[in-house]
């Protein structure tokens, strides 16, 4: 029997939700422990697990690992627990494609998404030409997603993989992120707005969105 997973998280950031997805998908237990950003996150015992001091984080007692960076979570959960390969595929070109879309997500998606918010919404003084050049990095990235989406229902092969549900968190927050940048993904982007339509629709991607949602308003 699979023992169960600690997900060290925090109620609004992006990352930890992500992760939280994959072990949904592959029917995981896992218990979330929320650490404060400002206070724990930062100190120890947390950083202990994590000494870039940021979440998520996993404590895995199945094989003793603890591990950060979503990112590499998200890599290590498929390799070990999806013996079905649901998520993923052993295939080559499709194996390696997964892993171009998590990094992209990773390197692209991530920090200019994040960038974005923190100067649309937390930076002290207004700086219009980061907010300009972060929020067009925004469109850039959708752009790029709807591009190889034509014609397609997700990025690698015929189903959805762990690639593709790695980006669903942060566009989640895309009219959050992008403040009083207007963006119409729909008529946009519609191949990108397609494609987020089928993953939240997924069951286990609609549980943790709401999870999100209700951790964020307790």
């Amino acid at each position: 029997m699979t023992q169960t997973i600690t997900l060290w998280s925090h109620d609004s950031g992006p990352n930890p939700w992500k992760v939280a997805i994959v072990l949904e998908e592959l029917a995981l237990p896992y218990e979330t422990k929320f650490v404060d950003l400002h206070k724990e996150v930062k100190a120890k015992p947390f950083t202990d697990k994590n000494p870039n001091g940021r979440v998520p984080a996993i404590d895995d007692p199945n094989t003793g690992i603890t591990l950060w960076e979503s990112g590499a979570i998200i890599e290590y959960l498929i390799d070990r627990y999806d013996t079905s390969n649901s998520l993923t595929y052993t295939s080559i070109p499709e194996k390696y494609y997964c892993k171009q879309y998590l990094h992209f997500q990773s390197s692209g998606q991530g920090p200019y998404f994040g960038q974005a918010a923190w100067f649309n919404k937390f930076h002290p003084e207004n700086v219009q030409s980061a907010k300009d050049r972060y929020g067009a990095e925004v469109k850039r990235v959708t752009m790029v997603l709807d591009t190889i989406l034509k014609g397609k229902e997700y990025l690698v092969g015929d189903k959805c993989t762990y690639a593709d549900l790695s980006f669903v968190t942060w566009y989640q927050l895309a009219p959050y992120i992008t403040g009083d940048t207007k963006i119409d993904f729909k008529g946009d982007y519609p191949h990108y707005y397609a494609w987020m339509e089928r993953l939240t629709a997924r069951p286990a991607v609609k549980k943790v969105l709401e999870d999100k949602q209700k951790a964020t308003s307790g």
